[in-house]
C-alpha cells in the first residue's frame, strides 16, 4: 500500500474578467419617445443625458419593440423577442409559442454572461420579464431578475408602480416602502440612492472587479409623477398644443442633426384631434397632464446624474461603457384623447368625467393621482414620425434615443451614427466591449444563438456599412419589416387607447401595407407601395419568412390564447388562512373579480372593539378593505375615483370573540357588475349597501393581505402605519360563489 498523495491541490477559483474589461452601465426609461428629450431636439431638458452625449454618440437609428415587456426581453437575451417568448407584455401572455413571457434557459441574459467571466451584474428599477403567476412568495424564483443572472435586485416586477408607493422587491423579497407624510419620497431618488450605494460597495470591496448595472426606471411610464418644485418648473411650458411642440422639436432636430435634413415633418393622425379644437378648459387639463410627463422625465434625468457623478467620483469613468436607451417604446397614445388621472381606469375600460378631472386638476402628478396624458402628447413626443407606442410597423412606435459614451474607447465626442440597429444588438455590444464570447453553454445548458449585433463597430466608424440589413417587428398585430434601407408595414387598424380585452383578430389578407425608402425619407412620410408594388411583394414575402423563423405565427389579437394560461389561483373556490399575510400578488390571492364572494373572520377583540385590517386586496386607487374601525366593522370597495362605496355597521364590537362576514351578491356575474353588500356579527345582519360597480382587474395594484394592508391603503380612514388588526385572528375564509 502506498501513502496518499499530500501534494495540496489547487483551490477552486472563481471566474475573473478579462484584463481591462470596462463596467457596464445599462440606461433604459419608459414611455419615452424620440422626440421627447432634449438630447434628441424634444422640449424637455435632459442635461444627464445631454453631457453623455457630448462626451459620445447619438444613434439616430435605434430600434425597440414598441412595447415594455418585448423590449426588455430582447435588451437582456439579445435576441429577438417572440423568440424568448416575449411578443407581450408579461400581463397578457398567450398559449403561442412566441407570447407565453416564459424565457427559455436557452436564452441566458447578458447579466449571467457576464457574471460568468467575473463581472458583479445589478438589476435596478422596472422588470417586467417575469410571467404573472410566477410573482407570488412562492416563486419559481428563476425569471425573477437574481434567477436572469443579476447578482442584486432592487426594484418592481410590474409594469408600472406608484412612484409615491412603489411596490418594491428586494432580490426575492416583497419590502415596504417607507412611510413617512411630511418628506415623502419619489422612487426615482429611492432606486438613485440604492444604485450608487451598490456601485460603492462592489468597488469597495473588489476593487479590480468590472460591474454590469442595469438601470431600468418606471419613469416616465405612467403614472407621470414628480415632486411639486419639479411640477412647478413646467407650468405653461406646453400651454402652445401639441402641434406647435411638434413643430419646435422638428426645427430643433434639424438643428441638432438628429434627423437628416431632408426629413420631413408627418402630418397629425386622423383621428388624433387639432390642439385649437379643443375647448379652453380641454387644453389647461391636456398641457397639466404633459407637465408632470415632462417634470417626471427631467426629474429621472437628474437621478441619472446623480449615479453618472457617483461613477466619475470612484474614478470608474474612462473605463465605463454606458448604453443609454431614452423609452423602451415611442411615447404612449393609452391615455386616450382627454388623458387620464388614474391609469387604472384604462385598464378597467372605465371613462372618466372631465369636470371630475377639471376638479382634480391639481392632484395631477402628485400621490392622489396616477395620470397619463392624452394620446396627442403621446404622438407629439415621437417628432418628427408618425403613430405611437404599440405600433411596431411605424417608427413612432419603435425608433428610440441611444447614446453611447466610453471615454476610454469613443474618441468622436459629440458625434452621430446613422446605422440601423435594435434593442436584440444591446447585449451583443456589451460581450464585446468586456471581451466575452456569446456563451454556447450557460448553467449547463445549450444556448440559442444569439439575433443581436454589435454595435461597436459603428462607433468606431461613423462610415462603416451597417451589419444590421433585416430586422423584422411585430406588436399586438402591428407589423413589419426593415431590408437594407426599406420598409414594409401594415396601417394599423385601432387607436392604442382601444381596450386590450375586447380587440378583435384582424384579416391578414386584408391590412394595407405601406412601403418607405428610409435612406432618403428618414421619417416614413412618403409611401411607394402603389409607385413600387414588385417590392413591396418581395417585402411582403420576407416579411413572412421572418415571421415563421422568429416565432412571430400565430399573429393574433390578446384575446386569442390567454384563455387558461397558469395561474397560482385560478379554479379555487375557497381560500383559507390561519395568520396573517401580507402582500400576496393578484395572481395568487382570491379572484373574485366578477363573482360574488363572502369573507369570514373569527376574531378576538379587547374592550374598545378592536381597529385595523382584517382583509385588503389592491391600493389607494382601487381595490377593496373589509376591517374594523373603533370597533364597527366597515367595507370599502373602490373602483377608481369617484366611484368609491363604504359600507359601515353602526354598533361597535364587544369585547370577546366573534365571527365576522362580509358577503358581497354580484348582479350579474361578469366584470365591473354592480352588487349588494351585507355585513354580519355573529350570524346578524348589522349593515347593507350598495356597490354601484366592480372592477375588471386587480393587476399591478399593489397586493392581497390577511390581518393588515400595505405599501397604500385601499380604504381612506386608515393610514397603512396603522392598519395592522389589534386583536386576535385566529382564521379569515374567502369564499367564491
Amino acid at each position: 500500500m502506498t501513502s496518499p498523495d499530500t501534494t495540496p491541490p489547487e483551490w477552486p477559483r472563481p471566474n475573473t474578467a478579462p484584463a481591462g474589461a470596462p463596467n457596464i452601465i445599462v440606461f433604459l426609461t419608459d414611455d419615452v419617445g424620440y422626440g421627447a428629450c432634449s438630447t434628441f431636439g424634444g422640449p424637455i431638458p435632459t442635461p444627464a443625458l445631454d453631457r453623455l452625449a457630448a462626451s459620445g454618440l447619438r444613434f439616430t437609428q435605434f430600434h425597440t419593440t414598441a412595447m415594455c415587456s418585448p423590449t426588455r426581453g430582447s435588451l437582456l437575451t439579445g435576441r429577438n423577442p417572440h423568440n424568448v417568448a416575449m411578443g407581450r407584455i408579461t400581463n397578457r401572455p398567450t398559449c403561442f409559442d412566441g407570447y407565453t413571457s416564459v424565457i427559455p434557459e436557452s436564452a441566458g441574459t447578458v447579466a449571467a454572461a457576464l457574471r460568468s467571466n467575473g463581472y458583479g451584474t445589478a438589476m435596478f428599477g422596472k422588470g417586467h420579464i417575469t410571467p404573472e403567476w410566477e410573482m407570488s412568495h412562492l416563486g419559481p424564483f428563476d425569471r425573477w431578475p437574481t434567477g436572469l443572472g443579476f447578482d442584486y435586485f432592487y426594484g418592481f416586477l410590474g409594469y408600472d408602480t406608484n412612484m409615491w408607493a412603489p411596490q418594491l422587491v428586494e432580490n426575492t423579497t416583497f419590502v415596504e416602502p417607507v412611510h413617512d407624510k411630511n418628506h415623502p419620497r419619489h422612487f426615482d431618488e429611492i432606486m438613485a440612492d440604492k444604485a450608487i450605494a451598490w456601485m460603492e460597495t462592489q468597488r469597495t470591496l473588489a476593487p479590480e472587479k468590472p460591474f454590469f448595472m442595469y438601470y431600468a426606471t418606471g419613469t416616465a411610464h405612467t403614472p407621470h409623477h414628480a415632486p411639486q418644485d419639479w411640477l412647478q418648473r413646467f407650468r405653461g411650458a406646453f400651454d402652445q398644443g401639441w402641434d406647435r411642440v411638434r413643430e419646435e422639436s422638428y426645427a430643433r432636430q434639424k438643428a441638432s442633426g438628429v434627423i437628416a435634413q431632408d426629413a420631413v415633418l408627418t402630418p397629425r393622425p386622423d383621428d388624433l384631434p387639432a390642439w385649437d379644437s379643443l375647448s379652453p378648459d380641454q387644453q389647461r387639463l391636456a398641457a397639466r397632464l404633459m407637465e408632470a410627463y415632462a417634470a417626471a422625465l427631467a426629474h429621472a434625468d437628474h437621478h441619472v446624474s446623480r449615479v453618472l457623478d457617483a461613477v466619475r467620483d470612484m474614478g470608474a469613468q474612462d473605463n465605463t461603457l454606458v448604453l443609454f436607451i431614452q423609452g423602451d417604446n415611442g411615447g404612449s397614445a393609452e391615455g386616450g384623447f382627454n388623458g387620464l388621472l388614474f391609469e387604472q381606469s384604462w385598464t378597467n375600460g372605465f371613462d372618466e368625467d372631465l369636470a371630475y378631472l377639471l376638479e382634480h386638476i391639481d392632484d395631477i402628478g402628485g400621490p392622489k393621482a396616477y395620470n397619463h396624458f392624452p394620446a396627442a402628447w403621446g404622438w407629439a413626443m415621437n417628432t418628427p414620425f408618425q403613430y405611437y407606442k404599440q405600433v411596431a410597423s411605424h417608427f413612432g412606435g419603435t425608433r428610440n434615443g441611444l447614446v453611447m459614451s466610453w471615454p476610454q474607447q469613443i474618441a468622436d465626442g459629440g458625434g452621430v451614427r446613422t446605422q440601423f440597429h435594435f434593442v436584440s444588438d444591446i447585449m451583443a455590444t456589451a460581450l464585446e466591449a468586456a471581451g466575452v464570447a456569446a456563451p454556447t453553454v450557460l448553467r449547463g445548458v445549450k444556448q440559442d444563438p444569439l439575433d443581436g449585433v454589435s454595435m461597436l463597430y459603428a462607433a468606431r466608424n461613423a462610415d462603416a456599412p451597417p451589419r444590421r440589413t433585416t430586422q423584422v417587428f411585430e406588436c399586438l398585430e402591428n407589423y413589419g419589416i426593415y431590408h437594407d434601407g426599406w420598409f414594409a408595414g401594415t396601417r394599423p387598424v385601432c387607436g392604442p387607447w382601444a381596450d386590450l380585452s375586447n380587440r378583435k383578430p384582424t384579416d391578414a389578407e386584408s391590412r394595407v401595407w405601406e412601403l418607405y425608402d428610409i435612406r432618403t425619407d428618414y421619417s416614413q412620410a412618403i409611401d411607394l407601395s402603389a409607385r413600387e408594388p414588385h417590392r413591396l411583394a418581395e417585402l411582403q414575402d420576407l416579411f413572412w419568412k421572418e415571421a415563421e423563423a422568429n416565432r412571430i405565427l400565430p399573429i393574433h389579437p390578446p384575446t386569442v390564447g390567454f384563455e387558461g394560461r397558469p395561474s397560482v389561483a385560478a379554479g379555487r373556490k375557497v381560500f383559507t388562512y390561519r395568520r396573517p399575510i401580507e402582500r400576496v400578488h393578484s395572481d395568487a390571492a382570491p379572484h373574485t373579480v366578477g363573482k360574488s364572494f363572502s369573507i369570514t373572520a373569527r376574531i378576538r377583540t379587547a374592550r374598545d372593539g378592536g381597529n385595523g385590517v382584517l382583509v385588503a386586496h389592491g391600493s389607494c386607487f382601487n381595490g377593496y378593505a373589509f376591517y374594523l374601525r373603533h370597533g364597527r366593522l366597515a367595507f370599502h370597495y373602490n373602483a377608481i375615483a369617484p366611484h368609491c362605496y363604504s359600507v359601515c355597521a353602526e354598533e361597535t364590537l364587544a369585547a370577546g370573540n366573534h365571527e365576522v362576514s362580509a358577503h358581497f351578491r354580484i348582479d350579474e356575474a361578469r366584470p365591473t357588475a354592480a352588487g349588494t353588500l351585507d355585513l354580519m356579527v355573529d350570524g346578524r345582519l348589522v349593515a347593507s349597501g350598495r356597490i354601484g360597480r366592480t372592477l375588471r382587474t386587480f393587476i399591478n395594484q399593489d397586493s392581497f393581505n390577511v390581518g393588515c394592508d400595505t405599501v397604500s391603503p385601499v380604504a381612506p380612514d386608515y393610514a397603512i402605519e396603522d392598519s395592522c388588526f389589534d386583536g386576535e385572528l385566529a382564521q379569515v375564509v374567502v369564499t367564491l360563489h
